[in-house]
């Protein structure tokens, strides 16, 4: 018998960032993302969506996780270090924001989980159905 091919095999080789789809911060965050990738590196997608959750699966990750994930061939990345990768790879002066790996990881993820803590208080929660630009659209996992 042959052997199934791996979910999600049109994602192969493509960096792919899920987020809170209800957070007005994280749809913010991930038209951010598309604005400056004018490679169209970038598949978004949010953590609710069956796509997303079966992503998370498949990397071992929890499905509980209210954090940004940034996944790529081989790695996964949440929180801080997932936002600085993704800044690493947009279109300049973004990729200079790895410098602040410079700080350790348990600050950078306390400023993090301080701003996720609060974000639908300060920032708002989205429309029941938030309509995507058609570049954004293009970039959504279904």
């Amino acid at each position: 018998m042959p052997a199934a091919p791996p979910l999600h095999a049109e994602l192969a080789g493509r960096l792919i960032v899920l987020f809170d789809g209800d957070c007005v911060l994280c749809n913010n965050w991930a038209r951010f993302i598309a604005a400056r990738d004018p490679r169209c590196q970038f598949a978004l997608g949010t953590l609710q969506s069956a796509t997303g959750r079966e992503l998370l699966r498949a990397r071992g990750l929890s499905l509980e996780l209210s954090s940004v994930v940034f996944l790529w061939p081989g790695g996964a990345a949440v929180k801080s270090d997932a936002i600085l990768r993704m800044m690493a790879h947009l279109s300049a002066p973004w990729p200079l924001a790895a410098a602040l790996r410079l700080i350790p990881r348990f600050l950078r993820d306390a400023g993090y989980d301080l701003i996720a803590r609060h974000r639908y208080r300060w920032f708002g929660r989205a429309p029941a159905c938030p309509l995507p630009t058609p570049e954004l659209r293009a970039r959504l996992l279904e």
